[in-house]
């Protein structure tokens, strides 16, 4: 087989090329909606084809395919429960001999539910981790194995959560979930190295996306005090924001980058108390 192990040379390519994914394959898990289906589509738009893995009959996975086939693009949807844990290496297997050799793994399907430690059940705890936490292992295993034995040199993305690196009261499972992926992917970054293959996070925060909708929360009050807490002008973020984390990453410009975390959260985790709106008004001391 032809060894693709190292990336394509374009030294000679404006900067822009570092970020071109032109002949290559990713594959993105919960791309049906919310921030998979936004990171596909920023995928594309960079060159990369596209396999769309979320729920059979999810129907935003033919809406995805649309949009991307009518830009010029390629994607292949796929339909699986990534709960199915058992039927992970198959699915590895199924995309490999159906749409060719992967370049670029999204682990991006994730849940969440807001309850008191006290309110969560075993089943509700096995569930949440057959999708946030086995589903990014089992099949991150897999491709890897199937990238180093066709050569490639690959990159694991998986979407993890602020929540990975600093925890949330309601949260107990998700948040012991992000941080387990957090050290996971550190653990494929030093034993996928020597093969070229590089395993990142991006850690995003509050984002508009459907995963929090059904939580059972004061919203509008919920919604205020977030936006107070973001230190970054402009509110919440959107999908759109942790694109060019994921291009960074996914692309020749993000080679050398591995074992780390991309936060994304407008500065949240770099402000540990919200003192700023409690001091006297900023004044400039530069004078036009």
């Amino acid at each position: 087989m032809t060894d693709r192990r190292e990336p394509p040379d374009r030294s000679g390519r404006p900067e822009a090329g570092r970020f071109d994914l032109t002949g290559r394959r990713a594959v993105v898990t919960g791309a049906a909606q919310g921030l998979g289906a936004t990171l596909a589509l920023g995928l594309a738009e960079a060159g990369a084809a596209i396999v769309a893995v979320d729920r059979p009959g999810a129907p935003g996975l033919t809406t995805l395919t649309d949009r991307i086939e009518a830009a010029g693009g390629s994607c292949r949807p796929v339909g699986f429960d990534l709960a199915d844990t058992e039927g992970l290496a198959g699915l590895a297997d199924r995309i490999w001999g159906a749409a060719g050799p992967v370049d670029i793994l999204v682990n991006n399907a994730g849940t969440a539910r807001l309850e008191h430690f006290n309110q969560i059940t075993v089943a509700g705890w096995r569930e949440l981790m057959r999708i946030n936490l086995d589903a990014v292992f089992f099949l991150s295993q897999r491709i890897a194995e199937q990238m180093i034995a066709a050569g490639i040199a690959g990159r694991i993305i998986t979407v993890s959560s602020k929540n990975g690196l600093m925890a949330e009261a309601g949260l107990a499972h998700y948040n012991a979930s992000k941080g387990a992926v957090e050290l996971l992917t550190q653990s494929l970054a030093a034993e996928l190295g020597p093969h070229s293959i590089t395993a990142n996070t991006i850690a995003p925060g509050m984002l508009a996306t459907p995963i929090a909708d059904d939580f059972p929360l004061d919203r509008p009050a919920f919604d205020d005090a977030w936006r107070d807490r973001i230190p970054l002008a402009g509110g919440p973020g959107s999908p759109e924001d942790c694109v060019g984390a994921v291009l960074l990453l996914a692309s020749d410009a993000g080679r050398y980058i591995t074992g780390t975390h991309l936060v994304v959260d407008g500065g949240v985790l770099a402000d540990q108390l919200p003192r700023l709106r409690f001091m006297p008004p900023y004044r400039n001391t530069v004078r036009p």
